[in-house]
């Protein structure tokens, strides 16, 4: 299972070719044209979010496909970001990994322009599909970055400190912090 930061659609394209994978997305992008049609067909597990309880169908699905053998991503971010930061992670789509008993693997995904500076372009933020692939295209060059981080063994553990883990090895990959929703609260690593 891969536990991976989120700043684009083009996330899912630059995983897709590093090592082929099920997504978990938000049961929206289902009904996008292109995209929605694509996405079906790559086999994405789609949740409704607004759906609180729609989440323990949605570990039994990965669950499921990982007992096939499926690798299966999920950006337990939530939402995009402009890759200058990380965001919180939520722990509850990090439940199958305990399930299984299998390893997580944090994935630090960022993009970067002509100067090797973080390419804010690269991020998708409230914008349309148009705008955000115009302001891709506008670019001379993004670089992306995509790295696979040491896995962390879930035995043992629980979903928030998979959680709390995965999320601070790829911000010290990245070298950025992360932005906790709840102020005073530390951004590392869980105590024992």
């Amino acid at each position: 299972m891969f536990a991976a930061n989120h700043i684009s659609w083009l996330d899912v394209c630059i995983l897709m070719a590093a090592c082929p994978t099920r997504f978990v997305a938000k049961s929206e992008i289902s009904g996008w044209p292109v995209l929605g049609f694509l996405s079906r067909n790559a086999g994405t597990l789609f949740i409704k979010r607004a759906k609180r309880s729609d989440t323990l169908r949605i570990n039994k699905d990965i669950s499921e496909a990982m007992a096939k053998g499926d690798r299966v991503t999920v950006f337990p971010e939530g939402t995009t970001c402009d890759g200058t930061i990380l965001n919180h992670f939520h722990a509850s789509l990090l439940q199958s990994a305990l399930t299984k008993d299998t390893q997580l693997y944090p994935v630090a995904i960022c993009y970067r322009n002509l100067s090797g500076e973080i390419s804010r372009e690269a991020a998708y933020i409230d914008s349309s599909l148009a705008t955000s692939l115009q302001k891709i295209l506008s670019q001379p060059s993004i670089d992306a970055e995509l790295t696979f981080i040491d896995p962390i063994d879930t035995h043992g553990k629980n979903r928030r400190e998979l959680a709390r883990m995965s999320e601070q090895a790829i911000a010290d990959t990245l070298s950025i912090t992360v932005a906790h929703k709840e102020l005073g609260k530390s951004s590392g690593r869980p105590t024992e």
